[in-house]
Protein backbone atom coordinates (compact mmCIF):
# COMPACT_ATOMS: atom_id res chain seq x y z
CA UNK A 1 0.00 0.00 0.00
CA UNK A 2 1.53 3.30 -1.03
CA UNK A 3 -1.32 5.81 -0.91
CA UNK A 4 -3.93 7.09 1.49
CA UNK A 5 -7.43 5.95 0.49
CA UNK A 6 -10.44 7.99 1.61
CA UNK A 7 -14.10 7.16 1.02
CA UNK A 8 -16.75 9.82 1.55
CA UNK A 9 -19.71 7.75 2.65
CA UNK A 10 -22.00 10.73 2.99
CA UNK A 11 -22.17 11.37 -0.76
CA UNK A 12 -24.79 8.67 -1.44
CA UNK A 13 -26.76 9.92 1.54
CA UNK A 14 -26.78 13.47 0.21
CA UNK A 15 -27.07 14.56 3.81
CA UNK A 16 -23.89 15.04 5.81
CA UNK A 17 -25.56 15.02 9.19
CA UNK A 18 -25.00 13.27 12.51
CA UNK A 19 -28.42 11.62 12.24
CA UNK A 20 -27.86 10.09 8.81
CA UNK A 21 -24.25 9.09 9.40
CA UNK A 22 -25.16 7.42 12.69
CA UNK A 23 -27.36 5.02 10.70
CA UNK A 24 -24.27 3.74 8.88
CA UNK A 25 -22.98 2.24 12.12
CA UNK A 26 -25.98 -0.10 12.21
CA UNK A 27 -24.92 -1.60 8.86
CA UNK A 28 -21.88 -3.74 9.62
CA UNK A 29 -21.95 -5.34 6.16
CA UNK A 30 -21.93 -1.92 4.44
CA UNK A 31 -18.88 -0.79 6.44
CA UNK A 32 -17.14 -4.08 5.60
CA UNK A 33 -17.96 -3.59 1.91
CA UNK A 34 -16.48 -0.07 1.84
CA UNK A 35 -13.29 -1.15 3.61
CA UNK A 36 -12.95 -4.29 1.48
CA UNK A 37 -13.17 -2.22 -1.73
CA UNK A 38 -10.52 0.14 -0.34
CA UNK A 39 -8.24 -2.82 0.36
CA UNK A 40 -8.73 -4.17 -3.15
CA UNK A 41 -7.99 -0.75 -4.64
CA UNK A 42 -4.81 -0.62 -2.56
CA UNK A 43 -3.86 -4.12 -3.80
CA UNK A 44 -3.79 -5.35 -0.22
CA UNK A 45 -2.10 -8.71 0.31
CA UNK A 46 -4.81 -10.77 2.05
CA UNK A 47 -2.53 -13.82 2.17
CA UNK A 48 -0.67 -12.23 5.08
CA UNK A 49 -3.75 -12.85 7.25
CA UNK A 50 -4.01 -16.61 6.61
CA UNK A 51 -2.92 -18.67 9.64
CA UNK A 52 -1.53 -15.51 11.30
CA UNK A 53 -2.08 -13.88 14.67
CA UNK A 54 -3.86 -10.57 14.04
CA UNK A 55 -3.75 -7.79 16.63
CA UNK A 56 -6.59 -5.26 16.27
CA UNK A 57 -5.93 -1.98 18.10
CA UNK A 58 -9.05 0.22 18.46
CA UNK A 59 -9.36 3.50 20.37
CA UNK A 60 -11.00 2.57 23.68
CA UNK A 61 -9.95 5.65 25.61
CA UNK A 62 -12.86 5.47 28.08
CA UNK A 63 -16.40 4.20 28.60
CA UNK A 64 -19.32 6.30 27.41
CA UNK A 65 -20.43 9.06 29.77
CA UNK A 66 -22.71 11.03 27.38
CA UNK A 67 -25.29 9.85 24.85
CA UNK A 68 -23.23 10.96 21.83
CA UNK A 69 -20.06 9.26 23.10
CA UNK A 70 -21.07 6.10 21.28
CA UNK A 71 -20.30 7.92 18.03
CA UNK A 72 -17.45 10.31 18.81
CA UNK A 73 -15.47 9.05 21.82
CA UNK A 74 -14.26 5.58 20.83
CA UNK A 75 -13.91 3.45 17.71
CA UNK A 76 -17.48 2.35 17.15
CA UNK A 77 -18.05 -1.31 18.16
CA UNK A 78 -19.69 -2.12 14.82
CA UNK A 79 -16.77 -0.58 12.94
CA UNK A 80 -14.49 -3.04 14.75
CA UNK A 81 -16.84 -5.92 13.92
CA UNK A 82 -16.90 -4.90 10.24
CA UNK A 83 -13.10 -5.14 10.08
CA UNK A 84 -13.20 -8.39 12.06
CA UNK A 85 -15.49 -9.96 9.45
CA UNK A 86 -12.99 -9.16 6.69
CA UNK A 87 -10.17 -10.68 8.72
CA UNK A 88 -12.12 -13.85 9.55
CA UNK A 89 -12.93 -14.41 5.86
CA UNK A 90 -9.18 -14.81 5.32
CA UNK A 91 -8.77 -17.48 8.03
CA UNK A 92 -6.29 -16.18 10.59
CA UNK A 93 -4.94 -18.43 13.34
CA UNK A 94 -6.32 -16.12 16.03
CA UNK A 95 -7.50 -12.54 16.52
CA UNK A 96 -6.73 -10.30 19.50
CA UNK A 97 -8.73 -7.09 20.01
CA UNK A 98 -7.05 -5.04 22.71
CA UNK A 99 -6.27 -1.61 24.10
CA UNK A 100 -5.21 0.11 27.31
CA UNK A 101 -7.85 2.77 28.05
CA UNK A 102 -7.31 5.40 30.73
CA UNK A 103 -7.04 4.09 34.27
CA UNK A 104 -10.43 5.54 35.18
CA UNK A 105 -12.23 3.60 32.44
CA UNK A 106 -14.82 1.12 33.72
CA UNK A 107 -14.22 -1.88 31.48
CA UNK A 108 -17.70 -3.38 31.93
CA UNK A 109 -19.22 -0.13 30.59
CA UNK A 110 -16.89 0.12 27.59
CA UNK A 111 -18.54 -2.28 25.14
CA UNK A 112 -22.19 -3.28 24.70
CA UNK A 113 -23.39 -6.83 25.29
CA UNK A 114 -24.19 -7.12 21.57
CA UNK A 115 -20.49 -6.70 20.75
CA UNK A 116 -19.53 -9.78 22.75
CA UNK A 117 -22.50 -11.74 21.44
CA UNK A 118 -21.44 -11.03 17.86
CA UNK A 119 -17.88 -12.12 18.58
CA UNK A 120 -19.00 -15.31 20.33
CA UNK A 121 -21.20 -16.20 17.36
CA UNK A 122 -18.42 -15.58 14.86
CA UNK A 123 -16.01 -17.60 16.99
CA UNK A 124 -18.41 -20.57 16.97
CA UNK A 125 -19.07 -20.24 13.23
CA UNK A 126 -15.41 -20.05 12.20
CA UNK A 127 -13.61 -21.97 14.93
CA UNK A 128 -11.09 -19.10 15.11
CA UNK A 129 -10.21 -17.89 18.64
CA UNK A 130 -11.06 -14.20 19.24
CA UNK A 131 -9.77 -12.55 22.41
CA UNK A 132 -10.89 -9.17 23.79
CA UNK A 133 -8.23 -7.90 26.19
CA UNK A 134 -7.78 -5.04 28.64
CA UNK A 135 -4.06 -4.25 28.47
CA UNK A 136 -3.98 -2.08 31.59
CA UNK A 137 -1.94 -3.01 34.63
CA UNK A 138 -3.89 -0.58 36.80
CA UNK A 139 -7.37 0.84 37.28
CA UNK A 140 -8.04 3.99 39.26
CA UNK A 141 -11.51 4.85 40.52
CA UNK A 142 -11.75 7.91 42.75
CA UNK A 143 -8.95 7.31 45.22
CA UNK A 144 -9.07 3.52 44.88
CA UNK A 145 -6.11 2.14 42.94
CA UNK A 146 -6.40 -1.40 41.61
CA UNK A 147 -2.81 -2.40 40.83
CA UNK A 148 -1.26 -5.34 39.00
CA UNK A 149 -4.40 -6.28 37.03
CA UNK A 150 -2.04 -8.02 34.64
CA UNK A 151 1.24 -9.54 35.70
CA UNK A 152 4.37 -7.69 34.58
CA UNK A 153 5.43 -10.86 32.73
CA UNK A 154 2.83 -9.93 30.09
CA UNK A 155 4.85 -6.85 29.10
CA UNK A 156 8.20 -5.86 27.64
CA UNK A 157 9.92 -3.00 29.45
CA UNK A 158 11.27 -1.33 26.34
CA UNK A 159 14.08 1.21 26.76
CA UNK A 160 14.60 3.52 23.79
CA UNK A 161 17.56 5.18 25.53
CA UNK A 162 19.05 7.96 23.38
CA UNK A 163 16.75 6.99 20.48
CA UNK A 164 13.77 8.48 22.31
CA UNK A 165 12.18 11.63 20.93
CA UNK A 166 12.12 12.77 24.57
CA UNK A 167 15.89 12.69 24.95
CA UNK A 168 16.54 16.23 23.55
CA UNK A 169 14.26 17.78 26.19
CA UNK A 170 15.31 15.56 29.12
CA UNK A 171 17.08 17.39 31.95
CA UNK A 172 18.50 16.38 35.33
CA UNK A 173 15.62 18.18 37.05
CA UNK A 174 13.20 15.45 35.99
CA UNK A 175 10.49 17.82 34.80
CA UNK A 176 8.31 15.18 33.14
CA UNK A 177 4.79 14.84 34.52
CA UNK A 178 1.50 13.02 34.01
CA UNK A 179 -1.37 15.06 35.44
CA UNK A 180 -2.77 13.44 38.60
CA UNK A 181 -0.09 10.73 38.73
CA UNK A 182 2.80 10.26 41.15
CA UNK A 183 5.82 12.13 39.68
CA UNK A 184 8.24 9.87 41.56
CA UNK A 185 7.08 6.88 39.51
CA UNK A 186 7.70 8.68 36.21
CA UNK A 187 11.26 9.49 37.30
CA UNK A 188 11.99 5.76 37.51
CA UNK A 189 11.37 5.33 33.80
CA UNK A 190 12.51 8.56 32.17
CA UNK A 191 15.86 10.26 32.75
CA UNK A 192 18.85 11.25 30.66
CA UNK A 193 19.67 8.29 28.40
CA UNK A 194 16.80 6.19 29.77
CA UNK A 195 13.28 6.15 28.33
CA UNK A 196 11.26 3.07 29.22
CA UNK A 197 7.78 1.98 28.17
CA UNK A 198 5.62 -0.92 29.34
CA UNK A 199 4.56 -2.61 26.08
CA UNK A 200 2.05 -5.46 25.93
CA UNK A 201 3.71 -8.62 24.64
CA UNK A 202 0.75 -9.27 22.35
CA UNK A 203 2.03 -6.44 20.13
CA UNK A 204 5.32 -8.23 19.47
CA UNK A 205 3.78 -11.71 19.24
CA UNK A 206 1.30 -10.67 16.55
CA UNK A 207 2.12 -11.27 12.90
CA UNK A 208 0.10 -8.29 11.78
CA UNK A 209 -1.37 -5.18 13.41
CA UNK A 210 -4.56 -3.50 12.25
CA UNK A 211 -5.04 -0.13 13.89
CA UNK A 212 -8.56 1.33 14.07
CA UNK A 213 -8.36 4.94 15.28
CA UNK A 214 -11.29 7.26 15.93
CA UNK A 215 -10.82 10.64 14.25
CA UNK A 216 -10.87 13.26 17.03
CA UNK A 217 -9.36 16.43 18.37
CA UNK A 218 -6.89 16.17 21.25
CA UNK A 219 -6.05 18.69 23.97
CA UNK A 220 -2.33 17.95 23.93
CA UNK A 221 -1.60 17.17 20.27
CA UNK A 222 -4.34 19.01 18.37
CA UNK A 223 -5.75 15.86 16.77
CA UNK A 224 -5.62 12.17 17.55
CA UNK A 225 -5.82 9.51 14.88
CA UNK A 226 -3.28 6.98 13.65
CA UNK A 227 -0.17 8.35 15.36
CA UNK A 228 -1.61 8.92 18.83
CA UNK A 229 -3.49 5.61 18.76
CA UNK A 230 -0.41 3.50 19.47
CA UNK A 231 -0.01 5.05 22.92
CA UNK A 232 -2.54 2.39 23.89
CA UNK A 233 -0.04 -0.46 23.45
CA UNK A 234 1.60 0.78 26.67
CA UNK A 235 -0.08 -0.88 29.65
CA UNK A 236 0.95 1.44 32.50
CA UNK A 237 0.40 5.20 32.34
CA UNK A 238 3.20 5.80 34.86
CA UNK A 239 5.53 5.28 31.88
CA UNK A 240 3.94 8.03 29.73
CA UNK A 241 5.23 11.63 30.06
CA UNK A 242 2.53 14.11 29.02
CA UNK A 243 4.22 17.44 29.76
CA UNK A 244 7.05 19.16 31.61
CA UNK A 245 6.27 20.98 34.83
CA UNK A 246 6.40 24.78 34.82
CA UNK A 247 5.60 27.39 32.22
CA UNK A 248 7.83 28.08 29.23
CA UNK A 249 9.55 30.77 31.31
CA UNK A 250 10.57 28.07 33.80
CA UNK A 251 11.85 25.64 31.15
CA UNK A 252 8.62 23.64 31.11
CA UNK A 253 5.73 23.40 28.65
CA UNK A 254 2.68 23.32 30.95
CA UNK A 255 1.61 26.90 30.11
CA UNK A 256 3.00 30.05 28.45
CA UNK A 257 5.46 32.29 30.25
CA UNK A 258 6.40 32.51 33.91
CA UNK A 259 3.95 32.75 36.82
CA UNK A 260 5.01 32.03 40.41
CA UNK A 261 1.48 31.45 41.72
CA UNK A 262 0.87 28.82 39.02
CA UNK A 263 4.24 27.29 39.80
CA UNK A 264 3.23 27.02 43.48
CA UNK A 265 -0.03 25.41 42.39
CA UNK A 266 1.98 22.79 40.48
CA UNK A 267 4.11 22.18 43.57
CA UNK A 268 1.01 21.45 45.65
CA UNK A 269 -0.30 19.15 42.93
CA UNK A 270 2.96 17.20 43.06
CA UNK A 271 2.58 16.88 46.82
CA UNK A 272 -0.98 15.62 46.37
CA UNK A 273 0.01 13.07 43.71
CA UNK A 274 2.75 11.70 45.95
CA UNK A 275 0.03 10.98 48.54
CA UNK A 276 -2.69 9.36 46.39
CA UNK A 277 -4.87 7.28 48.70
CA UNK A 278 -3.03 8.63 51.75
CA UNK A 279 -3.39 11.40 54.33
CA UNK A 280 -2.88 14.89 52.94
CA UNK A 281 -3.95 14.10 49.38
CA UNK A 282 -7.23 16.03 49.48
CA UNK A 283 -5.72 19.03 51.25
CA UNK A 284 -2.87 19.49 48.77
CA UNK A 285 -5.23 18.92 45.83
CA UNK A 286 -7.55 21.62 47.19
CA UNK A 287 -4.71 24.13 47.61
CA UNK A 288 -3.49 23.44 44.07
CA UNK A 289 -6.91 24.06 42.53
CA UNK A 290 -7.51 27.15 44.69
CA UNK A 291 -4.29 28.81 43.56
CA UNK A 292 -4.80 27.89 39.92
CA UNK A 293 -8.31 29.33 39.88
CA UNK A 294 -7.11 32.53 41.51
CA UNK A 295 -5.20 33.42 38.35
CA UNK A 296 -7.63 34.27 35.58
CA UNK A 297 -5.95 33.11 32.42
CA UNK A 298 -6.99 31.91 28.96
CA UNK A 299 -7.48 28.44 27.48
CA UNK A 300 -3.74 27.96 27.08
CA UNK A 301 -3.35 27.65 30.84
CA UNK A 302 -4.10 24.23 32.31
CA UNK A 303 -2.42 21.97 34.84
CA UNK A 304 -2.33 19.26 32.18
CA UNK A 305 -0.59 21.30 29.46
CA UNK A 306 -3.64 21.13 27.21
CA UNK A 307 -2.43 23.69 24.67
CA UNK A 308 -0.51 24.14 21.45
CA UNK A 309 2.79 24.72 23.27
CA UNK A 310 2.89 21.17 24.66
CA UNK A 311 6.26 19.87 23.44
CA UNK A 312 6.19 16.53 25.28
CA UNK A 313 3.12 14.47 24.35
CA UNK A 314 3.90 14.34 20.63
CA UNK A 315 7.39 13.06 21.44
CA UNK A 316 5.99 10.33 23.68
CA UNK A 317 3.54 9.34 20.93
CA UNK A 318 6.38 9.13 18.39
CA UNK A 319 8.31 6.87 20.78
CA UNK A 320 5.42 4.41 20.77
CA UNK A 321 5.27 4.49 16.96
CA UNK A 322 8.99 3.70 16.83
CA UNK A 323 8.55 0.72 19.12
CA UNK A 324 5.48 -0.63 17.31
CA UNK A 325 7.15 -0.43 13.90
CA UNK A 326 10.80 -1.22 14.64
CA UNK A 327 10.87 -2.85 18.08
CA UNK A 328 11.47 -6.51 18.92
CA UNK A 329 10.25 -8.61 21.84
CA UNK A 330 13.86 -8.60 23.09
CA UNK A 331 13.65 -4.86 23.63
CA UNK A 332 15.84 -3.85 20.70
CA UNK A 333 15.16 -1.26 18.02
CA UNK A 334 16.02 -2.49 14.51
CA UNK A 335 16.77 -0.51 11.36
CA UNK A 336 14.12 -2.31 9.31
CA UNK A 337 10.38 -2.52 10.08
CA UNK A 338 9.57 -5.58 12.20
CA UNK A 339 5.86 -5.77 11.39
CA UNK A 340 3.24 -4.37 9.07
CA UNK A 341 0.60 -2.02 10.45
CA UNK A 342 -2.53 -1.13 8.50
CA UNK A 343 -4.55 1.86 9.67
CA UNK A 344 -8.30 2.01 9.05
CA UNK A 345 -9.82 5.18 10.47
CA UNK A 346 -13.35 5.41 11.81
CA UNK A 347 -14.11 8.91 10.62
CA UNK A 348 -17.80 8.35 9.90
CA UNK A 349 -18.60 10.52 12.89
CA UNK A 350 -15.57 12.16 14.47
CA UNK A 351 -14.98 14.08 17.66
CA UNK A 352 -14.39 17.84 17.91
CA UNK A 353 -13.84 20.35 20.68
CA UNK A 354 -12.60 19.09 24.03
CA UNK A 355 -11.10 15.80 22.88
CA UNK A 356 -10.00 13.14 23.46
CA UNK A 357 -12.16 12.54 26.58
CA UNK A 358 -15.03 15.01 26.14
CA UNK A 359 -15.56 15.51 22.40
CA UNK A 360 -18.71 16.51 20.62
CA UNK A 361 -19.73 14.73 17.40
CA UNK A 362 -18.83 16.11 13.99
CA UNK A 363 -20.11 14.59 10.71
CA UNK A 364 -16.82 13.90 8.93
CA UNK A 365 -18.37 11.12 6.86
CA UNK A 366 -15.14 9.33 5.89
CA UNK A 367 -13.37 6.02 6.21
CA UNK A 368 -9.61 6.24 5.66
CA UNK A 369 -7.14 3.47 4.88
CA UNK A 370 -3.34 3.65 4.83
CA UNK A 371 -0.12 2.11 6.11
CA UNK A 372 1.17 5.62 6.82
CA UNK A 373 -0.24 7.10 10.08
CA UNK A 374 1.31 10.53 9.52
CA UNK A 375 -0.33 10.81 6.11
CA UNK A 376 -3.69 9.81 7.59
CA UNK A 377 -3.37 12.38 10.38
CA UNK A 378 -2.38 15.04 7.85
CA UNK A 379 -5.60 14.31 5.95
CA UNK A 380 -7.67 14.46 9.14
CA UNK A 381 -6.29 17.90 9.96
CA UNK A 382 -7.26 19.15 6.49
CA UNK A 383 -10.72 17.58 6.71
CA UNK A 384 -11.24 19.36 10.03
CA UNK A 385 -10.12 22.68 8.63
CA UNK A 386 -6.83 22.78 10.56
CA UNK A 387 -3.33 23.53 9.30
CA UNK A 388 -1.32 20.26 9.61
CA UNK A 389 1.95 22.19 9.63
CA UNK A 390 0.95 23.76 12.94
CA UNK A 391 0.51 20.36 14.62
CA UNK A 392 3.91 19.21 16.01
CA UNK A 393 2.98 15.51 16.09
CA UNK A 394 2.09 15.46 12.40
CA UNK A 395 4.88 17.77 11.27
CA UNK A 396 7.58 15.75 12.99
CA UNK A 397 6.08 12.35 12.13
CA UNK A 398 6.36 13.13 8.42
CA UNK A 399 10.13 12.76 8.76
CA UNK A 400 9.63 9.12 9.78
CA UNK A 401 6.59 8.51 7.57
CA UNK A 402 6.90 10.77 4.46
CA UNK A 403 3.59 11.42 2.69
CA UNK A 404 2.82 10.96 -0.96
CA UNK A 405 2.22 13.88 -3.28
CA UNK A 406 -1.39 12.84 -3.85
CA UNK A 407 -4.28 11.07 -2.12
CA UNK A 408 -7.01 8.72 -3.42
CA UNK A 409 -10.48 10.14 -2.74
CA UNK A 410 -13.46 7.98 -3.77
CA UNK A 411 -11.21 6.06 -6.16
CA UNK A 412 -9.74 9.16 -7.85
CA UNK A 413 -6.27 10.61 -7.38
CA UNK A 414 -6.38 14.21 -6.17
CA UNK A 415 -4.00 16.79 -4.69
CA UNK A 416 -3.84 17.50 -0.99
CA UNK A 417 -5.04 21.02 -1.75
CA UNK A 418 -8.13 19.58 -3.46
CA UNK A 419 -8.89 17.50 -0.35
CA UNK A 420 -9.70 20.76 1.45
CA UNK A 421 -12.89 20.95 -0.66
CA UNK A 422 -14.27 18.09 1.45
CA UNK A 423 -13.44 19.73 4.77
CA UNK A 424 -15.89 20.66 7.48
CA UNK A 425 -14.99 23.32 10.03
CA UNK A 426 -14.30 21.57 13.31
CA UNK A 427 -14.11 23.13 16.77
CA UNK A 428 -10.48 22.92 17.94
CA UNK A 429 -9.54 21.88 21.49
CA UNK A 430 -9.77 24.87 23.88
CA UNK A 431 -6.00 25.44 24.17
CA UNK A 432 -5.59 25.40 20.38
CA UNK A 433 -8.41 27.72 19.29
CA UNK A 434 -6.30 30.85 18.92
CA UNK A 435 -3.64 28.81 17.11
CA UNK A 436 -5.47 26.60 14.62
CA UNK A 437 -9.09 27.76 15.06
Amino acid sequence: MSKLYINQIWNPLRDRSILNLSKIYNRISLISEIIYKQLLLAKYNFSCIYNSTIFIKPNWVCHNVKENDLYCLTTHPNFILAVLDIILENKPKEVIIADAPIQGCVWDKLLPTEFYEYINNRERETGIPIKVLDLRRKEFHGQELIDNKRDISNYVIFDLKENSYLEPITTVENKFRVTDYNPERLKEFHSKGKHQYCIAKEVFEADYIIALPKAKTHQKTGVTNGLKLLVGINGDKDFLPHHRIGGTGFGGDCYPGKNYILRLSEHFLDQANKRIGERGYKEYKFLSKLLWKSIKKGDEYSLGAAWYGNDTTWRMAMDLNLIAKYGTINGTLEDKPQRSITYICDGIIGGQGDGPLHPEPIPLGVIMLSDNPAEMDYALALLMGFDPEKLPLIKNALELFPKNETVILDGKEISWEKLKDSSIKAIPPPGWRKYIG
